[in-house]
């Protein structure tokens, strides 16, 4: 895990219950993986998602209001788009 990935837990002092990697996979893959992956999660859990595809700066925070999941964190480093979402009821 990079001092970024770490930084960012650490700023909303959440520990992420799973891993989604998502890095080199382009529009609509990451938010169709992204769908199933959180389907297997209990509510309450956190997914730390990381990605390469800029449009998910835009789809996932969709996703997460669409669908009610908190997102915790948003963050750009370098070529990389993580994100911290709580899966919602």
């Amino acid at each position: 895990m990079s001092p970024d990935v770490l930084e960012v837990l650490l700023m909303v002092e959440v520990k992420a219950d799973k891993e989604m990697d998502a890095t080199g996979l382009f529009c609509p893959e990451p938010v169709m993986l992204l769908h199933n992956k959180v389907r297997e999660m209990a509510t309450g859990e956190v997914l730390q998602l990381t990605a390469t595809d800029p449009s998910t700066q835009r789809d996932v925070p969709k996703f997460c209001t669409f669908l009610g999941h908190e997102l915790l964190a948003q963050e750009a480093v370098d070529n990389q788009f993580l994100y911290l979402i709580r899966k919602g009821e």
